[in-house]
């Protein structure tokens, strides 16, 4: 099956966006209000589609548990008569097998964990709380005292019931989901086609891994980087290689790539310095729509079009490439890619800083952390020491990012900060 999603009308009429410097917040709801997926949608067999993001809710089939059973290893009875004494033990009940004996009074059952239970019988004692005896050939169970009606039994429909949706359109889904979905009774599921996306990066200056190092040159790393991002969020991701510092090349590139591709991808280029031809590359076959955000690091990022494809223009500088990617093209991503029930903004959680800390802007910034144990078996998060947009090292040795707002001042150790684990960013 292969359905075609519509894609978005107008990308000019879905990213254009206040030409002024706006905050993270803004921009984020500009996108989660108006962009739609633009990805077709494809049936796939359960075991391909973890990871893929799901396109039509899944609707249980049956009812689970389609029958009562029992809850663990034990004996069955009916709870009236728990009190009389010990019960007669007349069948052994397994699961898969279904017992047709009808259960008078004073008659239990051994019975197995996830064994249906026997009609007229409604309580499970556990094995190890029964003691068995045989008299006069049979065998009989005395119960413990105290037990409710219905315990360590689970009744039909516990779970959820036939015509009930288990897991809602839209999600990425993850192992349990698709878990779900084989419980409900479904083989198949249709999902988003991956959201293809093309990576550039640019420079003269820039050199790929394994060459010799010329002077001047520097090796590539954030596009290895971006590509290693949007293969994890389930993109198809195509490498373009690195953009030199002309015009005339960059504008062809970008508007080849983008008869293609969903998303184009650039890193640098899209500033104002003399050498910074990306924005007017893309203009040459599009728009930008949206252009510098008060965050830090990060400021230069641009959001736009070329043709039919969006574009997402990154900053050069590594730490700045790939927390906008993180915080922004991330995002952008999810919703191009039909996870619109994905909440746009990362999980964060709540913890003591360990390190003061002087935000000398108005910019959201986010500060690259390590969480470390506390007393209590709590955590605090650590700051590290190097900051600059240029510390790729500040990236590998931390956990995550703190957010601190445009109106934070300074932190000071044991203040509450917002912490977004890398983990969260990462999927």
């Amino acid at each position: 099956m292969d359905d075609v999603a519509s894609p978005s009308a107008s990308l000019n009429d879905c990213f254009v966006a206040p030409d002024k410097l706006i905050s993270l917040d803004q921009a984020l709801a500009h996108l989660a209000e108006r962009i739609v997926p633009v990805t077709g949608i494809e049936e796939l067999p359960l075991a391909l589609c973890p990871g893929r993001i799901l396109a039509r809710d899944v609707v249980a089939q049956v009812t689970v548990p389609p029958f009562a059973n029992a809850a663990m290893d034990g004996f069955a009875f009916r709870h009236g008569d728990g009190a009389a004494g010990p019960l007669r033990v007349v069948e052994r009940i397994a699961a898969g097998h279904p017992s047709a004996h009808r259960f008078g009074p004073g008659e239990a059952a051994r019975i197995f964990t996830g064994a249906p239970m026997p009609q007229g019988l409604d309580t499970v004692a556990m094995q190890e709380d029964c003691t068995t005896a045989t008299n006069d050939g049979a065998e009989h169970v005395t119960l413990p005292q105290g037990l409710a009606p219905g315990a360590n039994v689970h009744f039909a429909g516990n779970d959820y019931s036939a015509g009930q949706t288990v897991v809602r359109a839209g999600r990425r889904l993850r192992p349990q989901d698709v878990g779900m979905a084989a419980s409900a009774g479904h083989p198949r599921l249709a999902v988003h086609r991956r959201l293809k996306v093309a990576v550039f990066s640019t420079g003269d200056e820039v050199t790929e891994p394994g060459e010799a190092l010329r002077p001047g040159a520097i090796y590539s790393s954030n596009r290895h980087a971006l590509m290693a991002l949007a293969g994890r969020l389930g993109c198809a991701v195509e490498d373009l290689g690195n953009l030199p510092d002309n015009l005339d090349v960059t504008a062809r590139a970008l508007k080849d790539a983008s008869e293609r591709v969903d998303l184009l991808v650039t890193t640098g280029g899209v500033s104002v310095g003399g050498e910074d031809h990306v924005r007017a590359a893309v203009e040459r076959n599009g728009a930008i729509h949206l252009w510098r955000m008060l965050v830090k690091p990060g400021k230069p990022t641009a959001l736009g079009n070329v043709g039919k494809a969006a574009f997402v223009g990154l900053p050069g500088y590594p730490v700045s490439c790939q927390v906008m990617f993180m915080m922004f093209a991330r995002p952008v991503i999810l919703r191009l890619a039909g996870a619109v029930a994905e909440p746009i903004a990362p999980t964060r959680f709540r913890v003591p800083s360990a390190s003061s800390f002087g935000k000398n802007t108005a910019r959201r910034e986010f500060v690259r952390a390590r969480l470390e144990a506390g007393p209590g078996g709590t955590f605090h998060a650590r700051l590290f020491k190097k900051q600059d947009s240029s510390v790729l090292s500040s990236l590998v040795e931390s956990d995550g990012l703190v957010d601190l707002r445009e109106e934070t001042k300074r932190i000071e150790p044991g203040e509450m900060v917002d912490f977004i684990p890398y983990s969260a960013l990462h999927w």
